[in-house]
């Protein structure tokens, strides 16, 4: 870790780490943000708006934090990935700029009547708001997942004369088939964690029986929408996403499934330790022929193991990315044997009352972020050594001018002020909970003067 390309690497998955817990949660939040707001304006029951306004604060929390924590990303491609903006910057400009100054703009300003201009508005106003948030958010999603998957299958280039790299094609960037399916799968992503922190306060205020009906709504909400959304994040989202990663970065699936060797019926191993310097993987708990099925659709297919590929096109850290996809697969069956389980319960009129099934819910919160932080870390890992896939290696891409102590002292510097923050984001949204929906936030009015004043 002393050589700087690794600190710059460090510095960056760090604050993108951190920066990813909030837009993750909005982005899905914002879907049954408008889910909430258009059962009200059907309903006309105020208890879907007072549910909307709990919410939205929440929300409003997180995309504080998001657009906080997001600043520093943005000028790390300059200062930590110089020769990378200087090389690619004419094609990942288009995304990103186009994600600040369309999709960020729409959701910020919108956002600001959602939570303030309700009563100007009138009921099918604010609900043009809310969805406009949602359709915000989205779009900002779709715009940095599309520069991500330029990274990972670039598409729509030329490469001019004087080595930077230039876009051929705005629609073949946006349209990139990796964007489609990485986008679908990262908004799944998205969704889930909303479902779960949703039903996850619903069942705290059921265990705790306060503020009851509102616990039942958030509850069904995060459930109904969470099967869904688990489901799908398994087929077809995750089978395309591993087509495209089969077809076009096969030494990642193997490094990702720990095969080292070539086989025909290759197996998938759902537990064991790889070990790199004698190319094997102890302890394996695997099914027989179950990757060569779940990629090409036949149990004899063959899959290419790592020691086919050259050395230095092995991802450089194998253990982790082993370890991240597997996480990221494992939670994802949990999500589904959860929610499913949820939505047994809710379907057969017991859910509100299975305290079990509700601790399981507000337990289980955490898993999601954890899940989307191995995915993240799958992908990122997984494309190494290259930063663009085939045209760039990560060594190449980094400041030459930045010293390890220089990156050192700024990431030390995001950890203290990232420490504080989660602090205030903790106390904010814990808060909020505490508060509970009934809580209008106007202070009391005062009582009348005393006749004896």
């Amino acid at each position: 870790m002393g050589h700087a390309i690794d600190v710059h690497r460090l510095q960056f998955a760090f604050t993108v780490t951190f920066h990813y817990i909030f837009p993750q949660l909005t982005m899905g939040l914002a879907l049954l943000l408008v889910y909430l707001k258009t059962k009200a304006l059907r309903t006309g029951d105020e208890h879907y708006n007072r549910s909307v306004r709990f919410w939205a604060k929440i929300f409003g929390i997180n995309f504080a934090m998001g657009v906080v924590t997001g600043v520093p990303m943005e000028f790390q491609f300059g200062t930590n990935w110089a020769e990378f903006s200087r090389s690619a910057g004419g094609v990942i400009g288009q995304t990103l700029a186009m994600e600040g100054v369309f999709s960020f703009f729409l959701e910020s300003s919108f956002l600001g009547l959602f939570l303030f201009g309700e009563k100007k508005l009138g009921p099918v106003g604010h609900w043009w708001a809310g969805f406009l948030v949602w359709l915000g958010s989205w779009l900002s999603g779709y715009f940095i997942v599309a520069t991500n998957a330029w990274m990972q299958y670039p598409v729509a280039y030329r490469v001019a004369a004087n080595g930077r790299i230039e876009l051929a094609s705005i629609w073949g960037l946006l349209l990139n088939k990796w964007a489609l399916w990485e986008y679908v799968h990262t908004m799944l992503g998205a969704v889930q964690t909303g479902c779960f922190v949703m039903a996850a306060v619903g069942a705290f205020y059921l265990l705790t029986g306060r503020d009851e009906p509102y616990g039942r709504t958030f509850v069904k909400a995060g459930v109904m929408v969470g099967i869904v959304a688990a489901l799908l994040q398994l087929f077809p989202s995750g089978d395309k996403q591993g087509k495209l990663i089969a077809d076009n970065q096969p030494v990642t699936l193997a490094a990702m499934e720990g095969l080292f060797e070539s086989s025909n019926g290759a197996p998938i191993a759902i537990l064991g330790q790889p070990d790199v310097e004698r190319r094997k993987l102890d302890n394996p708990l695997e099914v027989p022929g179950m990757l060569s099925f779940l990629t090409y659709r036949r149990w004899t297919a063959n899959i290419r193991g790592l020691t086919t590929f050259p050395q230095d096109l092995w991802p450089d850290r194998i253990e982790m990315l082993y370890y991240s996809y597997h996480i990221m697969v494992g939670l994802g069956t949990i999500f589904i044997a959860v929610m499913g389980l949820a939505a047994l319960q809710l379907w057969r009129g017991k859910l509100f009352s299975s305290r079990w099934m509700l601790w399981l819910l507000m337990l289980s919160v955490p898993l999601p972020y954890i899940a989307n932080t191995a995915g993240w870390i799958t992908a990122e890992i997984g494309r190494q050594p290259w930063l663009i896939y085939g045209l760039m290696r990560t060594a190449h891409g980094a400041s030459p001018r930045v010293s390890a102590g220089n990156v050192w002292f700024t990431l030390l510097g995001f950890m203290g002020m990232y420490s504080v923050l989660t602090i205030l984001w903790l106390f904010l949204t814990w808060r909020e909970i505490e508060l509970g929906p009934e809580h209008t936030g106007h202070l009391p009015e005062p009582a009348p003067a005393s006749a004896d004043n």
